[in-house]
């Protein structure tokens, strides 16, 4: 492809995507094999707070690594993110209580509170205007990479191995992804630098949410509440269907994601944010009524697939609008605000989920119902609402 020979991508814009690739490989890992943890804990009925937890500091933490991005530089706030995924990976084979389960997956938000903040500003720094959605879709891939390799090879390392074994491996993909942020240079520009001290952590109110971008925080906000809720119930869904991997259903999601995003960024580049977000949505909202209908393993996957085509287009489109839309000295708050949005859609998602889901297999089709309405309100946003920006050429 002739992206690929433009100079533009530097070695450290490949460095970037390999590191991403491993952190989303470390922390989604875990994700099919945590609800049967927590079940033989004790703590089945908490299902929910497996993912709502992690979001909620890693929601409340955006704030503090936007500001510490564009002040202190992208990658110590990288190197902290992958440091905290590193030792919450080690440290959950030592957990035997519901509590500590809880406590850790509270810090383990953390980790992506403050690596894809990093990540996105020093991409925007490196990367034109005109190639952004291009450059965002090809980190979304990998990304996607890591997030349909993680599942299915921590499933996969649980089953010859042990539970152990898996939380050891994904602790030890956070280790290489913070090795490899050590072989980069800070983007930020030396004039707006500055070493850390205390004071950074005391925010202004101007300082927790960009209002710039807020049409496409909104909208990211609606799109993940349906991520959130199809991360607590399709480990649960794909043993109902006897599929034996949990993990298959998200290698099949990401793997769709990856692939459409080899094409939507630059679809976003050349036809503009919103023309392609609305139609990203809208196969997100004709996902979530298939998976709705699932009654066997071959409808479950096709939604999986559809669900990866709408998340793979909405994801760098979402990213790309927020960036375009912000000042370049608050690039790192901007990409905060975006990622607050991104954790509360996924925070309130898992909690709806669990609380409607309750461990009873009829109630399914409601979690997918009421993800599917978010979706369709994200849709009628970007159909009608978002008219109302100031930017009509991101229209």
């Amino acid at each position: 492809m002739p992206f690929f020979r433009s100079s533009i991508y530097t070695a450290g814009f490949w460095l970037m995507c390999l590191s991403s690739f491993l952190f989303f490989a470390s922390f989604n890992m875990l994700l099919p094999e945590l609800p049967d943890f927590l079940t033989q804990l004790g703590g089945a009925e908490y299902k929910g707070f497996i993912i709502a937890l992690f979001t909620l500091t890693a929601g409340f933490s955006r704030p503090f690594s936007g500001k510490l991005a564009d002040t202190v530089g992208r990658i110590p706030v990288m190197v902290f993110g992958s440091l905290v995924c590193f030792l919450c990976g080690f440290f959950y084979p030592w957990v035997t209580t519901v509590a500590g389960f809880l406590l850790l997956r509270l810090l383990h938000g953390f980790s992506t509170g403050f690596k894809p903040t990093g990540t996105a500003a020093f991409v925007a720094d490196i990367i034109p205007l005109e190639r952004r959605g291009e450059a965002m879709g090809l980190l979304g891939v990998a990304g996607s990479l890591g997030m349909a390799a993680g599942p299915a090879v921590g499933s996969l390392i649980t089953d010859h191995f042990s539970l152990n074994t898996m939380f050891y491996c994904s602790s030890g993909a956070a280790l290489l992804s913070l090795a490899v942020q050590g072989t980069m240079t800070e983007t930020l520009p030396l004039p707006q630098r500055e070493r850390f001290s205390w004071r950074l952590l005391r925010l202004q109110w101007n300082e927790i949410l960009e209002p710039q971008v807020l049409a496409p925080s909104l909208v990211t906000l609606l799109c993940m509440f349906s991520y959130g809720s199809i991360l607590t119930v399709v480990p649960d869904h794909s043993e109902l269907l006897r599929l034996g991997n949990k993990g298959l259903f998200f290698s099949f999601f990401t793997i769709a994601s990856l692939v459409v995003r080899l094409v939507a960024g630059r679809a976003s580049d050349r036809y503009g944010r919103v023309p392609v977000l609305r139609v990203s949505t809208a196969i997100l909202v004709v996902a979530l009524v298939t998976l709705a209908l699932a009654q066997s393993g071959v409808v479950f996957l096709v939604a999986a697939v559809l669900f990866g085509l709408g998340s793979g287009l909405n994801s760098p489109t979402l990213y790309a609008w927020t960036i375009d839309l912000s000042e370049e000295t608050r690039r790192g708050r901007a990409v905060a605000t975006m990622y607050i949005a991104l954790e509360a859609g996924i925070g309130i998602g898992a909690l709806a989920a669990g609380w409607l889901y309750g461990n009873v297999p009829a109630h399914l089709s409601y979690v997918y119902g009421l993800s599917a309405a978010f979706a369709l309100m994200a849709l009628l946003y970007l159909l009608w609402g978002v008219r109302l920006q100031r930017k009509p050429s991101l229209s």
